[in-house]
């Protein structure tokens, strides 16, 4: 979203960086994002909000909307939701609704900011299994930034991990390969800090997550 400081972005090929103002924002709507506190706005019902980039960027007429948007809020386990507002629902719920706005574009690729932040380990978990649900159907490629071990070994097939002292890039890799094998004494131990049963989680059956 902002202008690195230093490098490229490389997007299908092609410098991201380097892109007019008008192709970015082409290739931006191909992207959804969650944001950590879902950032929904708080003055809409959760239909306004998912319709809001329907409204914006596509030709659909008021009804094709609507339509839309009950199907994407259906997606995502709440169906008839439509006229509440976001403080009146809970928590787990909102992230919810947030993911819906997120596909409502059908995007390419999905970004997450903390997914499960704030939730209760249960909610947390289904969160996780509605993600890789939606990237299963919907084939999209997941990108999540996460310090969650459950949302890493139950979403992800691929993860970078950053040092934090360097920022830099340290390791990358399936999780649960990396839990074992990484040459990084650090990423072991990060992915083996809990004696949970997440660490032993199977992995997704999809693909495109990171």
């Amino acid at each position: 979203l902002l202008a690195p400081a230093a490098g490229d972005i490389l997007y299908d090929g092609s410098s991201f960086v380097g892109a007019s103002a008008q192709a970015r924002d082409a290739i931006r709507r191909t992207w959804g994002i969650s944001y950590q506190t879902g950032g929904m706005f708080s003055a809409m019902t959760l239909a306004e909000n998912v319709a809001l980039p329907l409204q914006l960027y596509t030709p659909y007429s008021s009804s094709e909307i609507a339509d839309i948007v009950a199907y994407k809020l259906a997606l995502v386990g709440l169906a008839g939701y439509q006229e509440y507002y976001p403080s009146e629902i809970s928590g787990g719920m909102n992230k919810r609704a947030a993911l819906a706005r997120a596909i409502a574009l059908d995007p390419e690729i999905l970004f997450f900011d903390e997914p499960s932040a704030g939730l209760d380990p249960i909610s947390s978990r289904l969160l996780d299994d509605l993600i890789v649900e939606l990237q299963q159907s919907t084939g999209a490629t997941v990108v999540m930034v996460t310090h969650e071990l459950a949302s890493i070994f139950a979403i992800a097939t691929n993860s970078v991990y950053l040092d934090a002292a360097s920022r830099t890039m340290i390791d990358h890799g399936d999780p649960r390969y990396l839990r074992d094998h990484s040459e990084q004494a650090v990423v072991r131990q990060f992915l083996n800090r809990s004696n949970g049963a997440e660490a032993k989680t199977e992995p997704p059956r999809g693909s495109g997550n990171e």
